[in-house]
């Protein structure tokens, strides 16, 4: 009986993330076509995918903490249901204001979807082999979503039309959502945090206006009044927000965890990797559709390099893991992530083909080596009753990173193309050029930290570290006592 719920579970949640997986490589193959029948601008297919995005970045620590708290369950449910709910609406929308606000409603689910459906596994796991093997067809479930997004997008859009990117999620999430409601056990924390509800919303008013200034400027000006106060009040939430946690007891995010070198460096690390890829997938659709002219199918079969190089690669990084420590893998993605955009960058948006796909290769590679050794390179360092906070914030990096990568690479392009898209594929070529630099940029840094956070230096900021939270919390109670 255990069993079987353990496999019913682990269907459940490996369906939950090869959605989300789904979802962040197809649409992304869809823009065009929503562009030409929205009308939208390229801020327009910025938000598209950056209200989705920002909201799962903001929120993610938050639904972990809910589930803990009412029952993983029933957030999971819930997941599902905006989720799916979000996908029917966004497949209505007639506008780009309002498709917008249905990605949001669709991020209130993915929010849930992801960390929630990892409890859930690791709680109805029956022993730990079961919950390692289990870990690793959950993360293999979203790869694999990843690579058949841009395949299953093209030929969606292709028959169907854009719309069908987003209905296709409805029937699946219906169903799966009907199954788990009956089926999946419930479970709540034994030791339940405090909801820190300032902290939160501190989260969300630094992480909206952030991604709103970088994606207006090039449109609105750089020092138009929109755009300067919500930079300033991006400011006042990230002084808000190490001001007000650094004094509360229980704090979402601990300001004292970035002084170990290994979890600030692994923070960062997820933000340029996944801005690697988020500034990837934005640019190469639209230079693909856009520029080369392709269809929605053929763009599709051009990216899967990316994606398959994902699958192949983050297996072998697990392994690099467990031989030689987190130094080869992160020195190796940082390396292929640079490397990826670079070819692009110099060969890759001509008229070639090869550069382009060598490109697409190495960025996919990238991706896959890099999750696991970060995600391990955070969490090693914390005491074990905060393993699960650090592998959500950087879990929340790289949802940061997706957001800002394709705020970045957008407004670069925005600035030289402000009246839309190049009209062949040498305006665009040259328009897209910075953004595929800076790109780069981002790649040579995660080279760079990799080799500098993995060191004897690093590993003793996080000894510090993990020897003074203990101690510091048993010197609260002594005093609360």
């Amino acid at each position: 009986m255990a069993d079987r719920r353990f496999r019913l579970a682990l269907a459940v949640c490996c369906t939950a993330v090869f959605m989300v997986g789904l979802d962040s490589t197809a649409l992304n193959v869809a823009l065009p076509a929503i562009q030409r029948e929205l009308h939208a601008s390229v801020a327009g297919m910025q938000w598209t995918l950056d209200a989705y995005n920002m909201l799962v970045a903001s929120l993610i620590m938050l639904a972990g903490s809910v589930a803990d708290r009412v029952g993983r369950r029933r957030v999971l449910l819930a997941g599902f249901a905006l989720f799916a709910a979000g996908s029917a609406l966004c497949g209505l929308a007639s506008s780009t204001g309002g498709l917008i606000a249905f990605r949001a409603v669709q991020g209130l689910g993915g929010a849930a979807l992801g960390p929630v459906s990892l409890s859930v596994i690791s709680q109805v796991a029956p022993d730990r082999a079961h919950r390692a093997r289990a870990i690793g067809v959950w993360t293999a479930s979203f790869a694999v979503g990843m690579a058949a997004g841009p395949l299953l997008g093209g030929v969606l859009v292709s028959a169907a039309g854009w719309r069908s990117v987003f209905w296709i999620n409805v029937p699946v999430g219906l169903a799966v959502l009907a199954l788990a409601a009956r089926r999946l056990p419930e479970s709540r924390a034994a030791v339940r945090r405090r909801f820190d509800a300032v902290g939160q919303l501190l989260v969300v008013a630094l992480l909206g206006p952030l991604t709103y200034a970088i994606i207006d400027a090039p449109h609105r000006g750089f020092r138009a009044p929109a755009v300067l106060a919500a930079a300033a009040v991006a400011a006042a939430a990230l002084a808000g927000l190490v001001v007000y946690e650094r004094r509360r007891a229980d704090p979402l995010i601990d300001p004292r965890f970035f002084r170990s070198a290994p979890f600030g460096g692994a923070v960062v690390i997820s933000l340029g990797a996944f801005a690697v890829l988020g500034g990837y997938l934005f640019l190469s659709t639209l230079y693909l559709q856009d520029a080369r002219g392709l269809s929605a199918l053929a763009a599709g079969v051009w990216t899967l390099p990316m994606p398959l190089a994902t699958v192949v690669c983050a297996p072998l990084a697990g392994r690099l893991l467990a031989r030689r420590g987190p130094r080869p893998p992160l020195v190796l993605a940082g390396a292929a992530l640079a490397a990826g955009a670079l070819l692009i960058a110099l060969f890759g948006a001509g008229s070639d083909a090869l550069p382009f796909l060598a490109g697409s290769a190495c960025v996919g590679a990238g991706v896959g080596l890099v999750d696991v050794p970060a995600t391990h390179l955070a969490v090693a360092g914390m005491p074990h009753d905060r393993a699960g906070v650090a592998s959500a914030v950087s879990t929340t990096s790289c949802r940061v990173g997706l957001s800002l990568g394709v705020a970045l690479a957008g407004a670069v392009l925005a600035a030289s193309l402000p009246g839309g898209t190049a009209p062949g594929v040498a305006a665009f070529t040259a328009a897209a050029g910075p953004a595929w630099w800076l790109l780069t940029g981002c790649g040579a840094l995660v080279l760079v930290l990799g080799a500098v956070v993995t060191g004897s230096w690093a590993r003793g900021t996080a000894h510090r570290v993990r020897s003074a939270l203990p101690e510091e919390r048993v010197m609260s109670a002594s005093r609360a006592g």
